[in-house]
Order: structure tokens, then sequence, then C-alpha cells
């Protein structure tokens, strides 16, 4: 569970965000005890003869983990909620649809979000008789009325679009709907969708939260036990925990969640503005830029923007040449890591062209970076 106290200074004024994320979720110190306590890798755990399971926090390990519940306190306390830690970020997303909605109601989900989403969607929900509707992220929104949930990735994966959360918290809440915030590209030091009205938060950890490419982890979060409990039942009924050491993975990766944004953001501003002067590079997109489509609602919405380029260039050869030719820039999916990435997107089944790159600006000096794309452009002509 959070706990507010320990974001904020004596004084009552709150920690900054490079504070927040070396402290988040630590025990007390105690002396002759790590930072981080290891992780605890028990199935069953010793029971009370008496009180039976009760009597102790900890029985077995599907329902509950220590080192799981420390994971969970240190997003709660970034999010601004509750936190339940997933297997994966699918896995706390399909969470959230399979206990929130039954036969007969109506989903609202994004169409340019997620693709394995959407296919979960429609060859599951649509078969046990709820209703799925798509919209674009940035709209426009249809009427809500009828609808039990409403689910925005934003910025939307791959295209970046963004749209405005508050705004939609309210038209949501107004007609009676619930609004859930994939909030995996911004992380919550980019934006927080609890303060801005989001009923819930899901996201994918394995991303730029964790930022080392080693291991898969999801996320739900909220400050309504209501909407939590079902999320909870549901995780212990299916299984679809992470695994202790994936969990003391993840919080140790957390302490450097800010200063890898700060790099990662750095470098994606460089970056798109080269790729804007290139003339064989078309659709470059990051919300950060000033003329970027999404700039308006992300500059007021979101407190920094990810490192996340798109871009196009033109076909599936060129891409593939310029990856060859990069010294830097990996060939792979996911995004958010240490290394910066690039992903013909196409490949997968979204719903882009050809050419469309998703480049994922890792921590690499911006300088090397710059020139190593500029070569690789040159040499895949």
């Amino acid at each position: 569970m959070s706990n507010p106290e320990q974001s904020r200074r004596p004084d009552g004024s709150t920690y900054g965000d490079g504070t927040r994320c070396v402290h988040a979720g630590l025990p007390e110190p105690v002396p002759g005890e790590p930072f981080l306590p290891g992780p605890v890798f028990a199935a069953p755990y010793h029971l009370d003869p008496v009180g039976g399971p009760e009597a102790a926090p900890n029985g077995y390990g599907r329902p509950d983990n220590p080192t799981r519940r420390r994971l969970e306190a240190a997003i709660g306390e970034l999010e601004g909620g509750d936190c339940l830690a997933f297997a994966s970020g699918q896995a706390a997303i399909t969470a959230v649809l399979l206990s929130v909605l039954r036969p007969g109601d109506r989903v609202l989900l994004p169409t340019d979000g997620y693709f394995p989403v959407r296919g979960f969607a429609t060859e599951t929900l649509v078969g046990m008789g709820v209703r799925v509707d798509f919209v674009p992220t940035a709209g426009p929104y249809p009427a809500l009325d009828g609808v039990r949930l409403v689910l925005v990735e934003t910025p939307a994966n791959p295209g970046l679009d963004v749209c405005d959360v508050a705004e939609l918290a309210v038209r949501a809440h107004a007609a009676g709907a619930l609004l859930a915030v994939d909030n995996t590209t911004a992380t919550p030091l980019g934006q927080r969708p609890l303060d801005l009205g989001a009923d819930l938060v899901v996201a994918s950890g394995t991303k730029a939260l964790t930022g080392h490419s080693d291991l898969l982890l999801g996320y739900v979060a909220s400050r309504c036990a209501e909407l939590l409990d079902p999320v909870r039942s549901w995780r212990t009924t299916t299984g679809s925990i992470p695994s202790a050491f994936d969990a003391w993975l993840a919080h140790r990766s957390l302490a450097t969640l800010d200063l890898r944004l700060a790099r990662q953001s750095a470098n994606a501003a460089a970056v798109a503005g080269a790729l804007r002067s290139r003339p064989e590079v078309t659709g470059v997109r990051w919300p950060g830029l000033p003329d970027d489509p999404s700039y308006p609602v992300a500059s007021a919405q979101m407190r920094r923007v990810p490192g996340v380029v798109s871009f196009d260039l033109g076909d599936a050869d060129r891409v593939a040449r310029f990856l060859t030719h990069s010294r830097l820039v990996f060939a792979a999916t996911s995004f958010g890591g240490l290394h910066t990435t690039a992903d013909r997107r196409a490949q997968w089944g979204d719903d882009v062209s050809a050419g469309f790159v998703r480049l994922s600006c890792g921590v690499e000096d911006t300088a090397d970076l710059l020139a190593d794309l500029g070569a690789a452009l040159d040499a895949a002509g």
C-alpha cells in the first residue's frame, strides 16, 4: 500500500522525483540490514498452528509475497494510489477488463494503442457478450452514455497521440463510466492519471519504468478499494503474479528512473529535431515538439515527455538498411530501455505504414547517438 508521508519533506512539501524514486517502498532503516532487502523466494510459509493464515501476512506466495509488497508500495507512491503487480502489462490490462466488464457491458478502447489489447477484446470480450467499440486516442470521442469502461493509452504506442485525461474523466464520470489510463509510455514521472481524475491506471513495467530490458512486469493502481479488490481476487485466482526475483529487480531499477528518463527525454528532443532536417524522413512525431499535434495537450498535462520518437522511412528495405548500418541502435521490440532501439511496427501487425519506425532513445551520449543516426541514414540511402 502506498504511504503518502514517505513522499513528503518534514515541512510537508513534496520531495522531488529523484528522491522519491530512490526511497520509494524502502523499509525503515535497521542497522546491519541492506537498504533494499533481497527477494523472498518462499512458496509456502510457516503457519501459526492456532491462528492459521490469518495470524500472519504471509501464508502462500501466490496471494502475497513480501518482496512484491515492497515493489507495490514503491509504485503506489509514484502513481499516487494503491498498486497490484502483475506478471506483465498484458496480464494487468486483461485483469482489469475481465474484472470490470460483464456480458452486456460496453467498453471503449483505443484504435491506436497496444495491438494485443485490441486482439484480446475482439477475440475474448466480444465472445463473452461485451460490446467493444474503438476510438482514436486523439478523438473525437463519442457520447459515453451506456459505456461501462473507457480505456485510453496516452501517449499512444506507437503513434504518440495524446488525449486530455482530465477532460475525458469528467465526461466519463458524468455518463456513469469508469476511466482507465495505460501509463506505460509516460510512466508515473511523466503524468499521474489518478491526479487527473482516472479511476484506474494500468501499465507495463517491462519498459521505461524498470528500464533495463531484463524482466517482464505489469501493474494496476487505483485509489478505490472497490475497484482493486476484484482485480486482486482475479490475480490470486489466475496466478498472474511476477516472480519474487523480478519484483526485486524492478524495485532496484526504480531508483534510477528519474535519471534515465531525463537522459532519454533529452536524447529524444535532439533526435526528433535532427530527423526533421532529413528530407528522406517523414512523419516525425514527438509530443515535445512545439508543432507536434499532441503538444498542446502534452505540454499542459505531462510533467515530462518520454524518450520515444516515431517517423517513417518509406519502406521496409530502407528501415532494414538503416538498422544494419547503425552501430548504436538495436533492432528490438519493446521500448524504454538503457539502449536505443528501433522497431518497424508493421511487422507486428500495427496499423501503420511499412516504413514506420518507433525509436526508443536510450541513455547514450547525445552527440554519439546523433552522429550514429546520421551515418546510418546516409548509408540507408
